[in-house]
């Protein structure tokens, strides 16, 4: 083992030629070789290509099998050129001299590269069938039927295997030029420039086939990447400003908890000690709240300077979206009544959301905002109209409706949001308010 192992080191690197015949004779053994004889049956095409949508609906179903029903016709186009020329003079001769190529395309359809050794290794015997030394080696139906199994066999498996193929067949047209003699006019040539054509063709397709597989499945993976990374840039939002709310309803337990010993004279000290746990607790939690938000926030976040927004504020984005040129009018229907910060938020952000999407992608239209308090919560209804000046693309489009249903969804709310029948587009949406947060601090309804 010493010894083998000096040898080797004596020796020394191995040379780039020594290298690039491995890797050559690899590549030859990896495409043509290694499990030449596999069974590698030819799935059908799918009904959504290109070609498909053009035929009847009827026939559509049968267009996967295109590339079946074109190598059984150039197996029977195989038949019909040996009958044609008269290889062998007639029967059986005749008969093996068109059915061993014709076999060899069919074999095409199951084991492909099988199929090139079969139609390589029958050429001297379909020639000496044929009876005939007008084209040397190949006849002409083996030269049709090896042309067609090359083009089927680099079609299903790469540009690699095409190259091998070429090679392999010159090696063998110059073996039989060179080594066996003529006895007639050679046509390995006209093999040798028929065929490079031939999977010339066929590896561009491939490959511009290959490139645009690719290219979709990248551009999914990109799309799904990027809801992905909407749907968290959304929740982020969300989170940041909920923070604010939660952060100011912990402040007030905190102060009120603080307080509170003071408006009761000479408080037992039991009572003392449980306000005094409890604004240690909010302390604590608002703490490790803005822990959170540290973790949430983005490097160019600035903490806002005015309260988060209610729908108290609804009339002031009005105004601001009138002055951006849309029209829009604001309907509100039951008893009006304050609600849950978190939910007064959500709602207005939905609000601005839907008319932020009325601008850009209905410009000219008018807009119509319905704000419903009911018993069971808060509905809004938001829709505009066509329309009617130029719509510009918008690179965003669908990211503010991904806001809105993540808003929706965190209060167990429900939404809709598609176009009206006259071509514009109505959200709808439902948010829920427990009976509890619905009650003022004297235990009435609010």
């Amino acid at each position: 083992m010493t010894d083998t192992t000096e040898q080797l080191k004596a020796s020394g690197p191995k040379s780039p030629e020594y290298h690039f015949v491995r890797e050559a004779f690899g590549g030859l053994r990896e495409a043509l070789f290694r499990d030449a004889f596999a069974y590698r049956l030819l799935p059908p095409r799918t009904a959504e290509g290109r070609l498909a949508r053009l035929l009847p609906q009827r026939i559509r179903a049968f267009a996967v099998w295109t590339p079946h029903a074109l190598v059984v016709c150039a197996a029977l186009i195989t038949l019909f050129i040996a009958l044609q020329v008269g290889m062998g003079g007639g029967g059986l001769a005749q008969l093996l001299t068109g059915g061993i190529p014709a076999a060899a395309i069919l074999m095409t359809l199951i084991r492909p590269v099988g199929a090139f050794w079969v139609s390589l290794a029958t050429t001297p015997f379909t020639a000496l069938l044929g009876n005939t030394w007008d084209g040397w080696p190949w006849t002409p139906p083996a030269f049709f039927a090896h042309i067609v199994v090359m083009v089927v066999v680099a079609a299903r498996t790469g540009p690699r295997t095409a190259l091998w193929m070429w090679l392999a067949t010159a090696a063998y047209g110059l073996f039989t030029e060179f080594w066996l003699g003529s006895p007639g006019a050679s046509d390995a040539p006209m093999m040798l420039f028929v065929s490079a054509l031939a999977l010339l063709v066929t590896t561009v397709v491939h490959v511009r086939r290959e490139a645009q597989r690719e290219v979709t499945v990248q551009r999914t993976v990109t799309a799904i990447e990027r809801d992905k990374r909407t749907l968290l840039e959304e929740r982020t939002n969300i989170a940041r400003e909920l923070h604010d709310v939660v952060a100011h309803h912990m402040s007030v337990v905190a102060i009120q908890a603080e307080a509170a010993p003071y408006r009761v004279e000479n408080p037992p000290p039991e009572l003392e000690q449980a306000f005094i746990t409890i604004r240690e607790n909010a302390v604590s939690a608002l703490t490790e709240l803005r822990r959170v938000l540290g973790v949430v926030r983005a490097e160019d976040y600035e903490a806002p300077d005015a309260p988060q927004p209610t729908l108290a504020d609804l009339d002031r984005l009005l105004a601001n979206v009138r002055d951006a040129g849309l029209t829009v009018d604001k309907v509100i229907t039951g008893a009006v009544r304050e609600l849950p910060q978190g939910v007064e938020l959500s709602a207005y952000r939905i609000v601005q959301e839907a008319l932020s999407n009325s601008l850009r992608h209905a410009p000219g239209a008018a807009a119509r905002v319905e704000v419903g308090y009911v018993l069971g919560g808060l509905g809004l209804r938001i829709v505009n109209g066509p329309a009617t000046g130029l719509v510009k693309p918008s690179p965003g489009a669908g990211h503010g409706i991904t806001g809105m249903r993540e808003r929706v969804t965190m209060l167990n709310g429900e939404m809709t949001a598609e176009p009206t029948a006259d071509g514009g587009y109505e959200v709808t949406v439902f948010l829920p308010v427990p009976l509890a947060d619905r009650m003022d601090p004297a235990g009435e309804d609010a």
